[in-house]
């Protein structure tokens, strides 16, 4: 494993490498920094802080060996006692590559719920959940989770490691990455296993969201990824599924890197991501006036309202209402996209709606290619006409649709 190296003659007690060390893994001990590696996590950024170049980081000193490695190990993220949606996304396309893969399907739970939520992801698909019920693991402080979940790893050998990109995974997923010495690919849209190589074929945008790419980790296991919210769908539930649930020791000791002082209960507030009907705007609405159109019809059918991309540069709405890549991705069972001409980023950020009508004066948009109803025309005419429908029809009328 690679490790922290501090060059003695080099080195002068400065503790610039301590404040830039966000596990306080590093010390200095007579005039000499020192590096605790039960606590690195190997950033490097104490090398990039040092003006003296005292640190250096070794490299493993052969590669990765790839041949042990088997199955699928998701981390599933739980938060106040309850499983989050994003851990049986995880699952439903976890299964499905390790079918392929004819191998396991494992799942990580860490927390004071975790026996009582074990059995939710047996039902959702994985053959062994491994547990570590420690309230100490509730106060969601990523760096904390870093070592044990390294610890499972390195003894499973998983061939691949999902992770949910939450707050919490995008934080947690690159300090084991940079453990494991292993690559990750972030925010992924897409997972599958390539046929001719059997490596995991990672999707996710690139280039600004201008094109779709796909990347492999060929040379180092596991292969990692973290995966939005919203874009996989969830495994079916099945209660009569029967796995093995492990109880694992939790570690002796964790070094608590921040002191939680008070907690405080946020109502959360609905938003797009949850929305079940959304009526969404683009460029092909005309103006900022216009956007009254979309809120007027949006509060009459009771939907939430989005955007695109464009909108939210120009300053027309807020950033919270921006649907796509670089924005929420949605899975509502309704989706009204007026005017919007589909670029991939946000077609990567609907493709899970149940239903598309899609409303644009261009025949040839791309987001006509995966719209359910097309509507060819000018959207602002055709909202209005729908907004005088409605209020003369009323909602009943309206409901029967």
């Amino acid at each position: 494993m690679a490790k922290i190296i501090i060059d003695a003659a080099n080195c002068q007690g400065c503790a610039l490498c301590i404040d830039s060390c966000a596990t306080h893994a590093i010390s200095i001990s007579n005039g000499l920094a020192q590096v605790n590696m039960d606590l690195c996590v190997l950033c490097s950024i104490c090398r990039d802080s040092c003006p003296f170049s005292a640190i250096t980081l070794s490299e493993p000193e052969t590669a990765a060996d790839c041949s042990p490695a088997e199955g699928v190990l998701v981390f599933t993220e739980q938060h106040q006692g309850k499983l989050l949606s994003v851990a049986f996304e995880l699952l439903g396309i976890g299964r499905v590559l390790a079918d392929k893969k004819q191998s396991a399907l494992i799942a990580v739970l860490f927390g004071a719920s975790s026996r009582e939520n074990a059995g939710e992801l047996v039902a959702a698909g994985a053959d062994r959940v491994l547990i570590i019920t420690d309230s100490r693991f509730d106060h969601g402080i990523e760096a904390d989770f870093t070592h044990p979940l390294y610890d499972i790893i390195e003894r499973e050998k998983p061939e691949i490691v999902l992770i949910g990109a939450t707050d919490f995974g995008r934080a947690l997923a690159p300090w084991l990455a940079a453990r494991l010495r292993t690559g990750l690919t972030a925010d992924c849209t897409g997972l599958d296993i390539d046929q001719q190589t059997g490596l995991l074929q990672q999707t996710r945008p690139a280039f600004g969201g201008n094109l779709m790419a796909q990347i492999v980790c060929p040379k180092h296991r596991p292969q990692m990824a973290t995966v939005r919210p919203k874009v996989m769908t969830e495994s079916a539930m099945d209660y009569t599924r029967q796995g093995r649930i492990i109880e694992l020791a939790p570690p002796s000791s964790i070094d608590i890197t921040m002191e939680i002082l008070q907690t405080l209960a946020v109502q959360k507030q609905a938003g797009i991501s949850d929305a079940e009907i959304i009526v969404s705007a683009g460029k092909g609405i005309g103006s900022a006036k216009n956007l009254v159109y979309v809120h007027e019809f949006a509060d009459l059918i009771g939907a939430e309202v989005g955007v695109s991309r464009p909108l939210v540069d120009m300053g027309w709405s807020e950033y919270s209402c921006q649907i796509g890549q670089t924005g929420s991705t949605v899975a509502p069972r309704l989706l009204i996209a007026c005017g919007i001409s589909g670029a991939i980023q946000h077609l990567a950020g609907i493709s899970r709606a149940e239903t598309i009508i899609a409303i644009n004066s261009d025949p040839d948009a791309p987001i006509f290619s995966i719209a359910h109803y097309k509507v060819v025309g000018d959207c602002i005419e055709i909202l209005q006409e729908l907004i005088k429908n409605y209020k003369s029809a009323g909602r009943k009328e309206w409901q029967k649709l």
